[in-house]
């Protein structure tokens, strides 16, 4: 058997989300508004797998000590915007779109015009 597993580089972000979209909505258990609502409860399953890791990183539970790396901190919060973006395929087909016109009224409000 060979390997599927397809990489998706940096600059080809929204095909790869496209592509996550396709393939977890072909493999959904809930429908309509149940499957919307539990998708983008995933991104707090996510956010809390982050915590997970930073207390592990900087060894705060003293019964485990340090569980986890900074990498693992890194690959857990690409996981969080991974879940953000196809959450937001989710919502609309439009989600690079609104993401970038997003992105741009706050980079304009916090950075301002040069």
């Amino acid at each position: 058997m060979t390997d599927q597993r397809v990489s998706a580089p940096a600059d080809d972000l929204w095909s790869a989300v496209d592509a996550l979209w396709t393939w977890l909505d072909g493999h959904r258990t809930h429908e309509g508004r149940e499957g919307l609502l539990l998708r983008i409860l995933k991104l707090q399953e996510e956010t809390g797998e982050v915590a997970q890791a930073v207390i592990g990183a900087t060894g705060q539970n003293p019964r485990k000590g340090t569980t986890h790396t900074w990498e693992d901190v890194q690959s857990e919060l690409c996981d969080v915007a991974i879940t953000a973006l196809v959450a937001l395929r989710t919502l609309t087909p439009d989600a690079r779109e609104v993401f970038g016109r997003h992105l741009a009224r706050v980079t304009e409000r916090s950075l301002g015009r040069d």
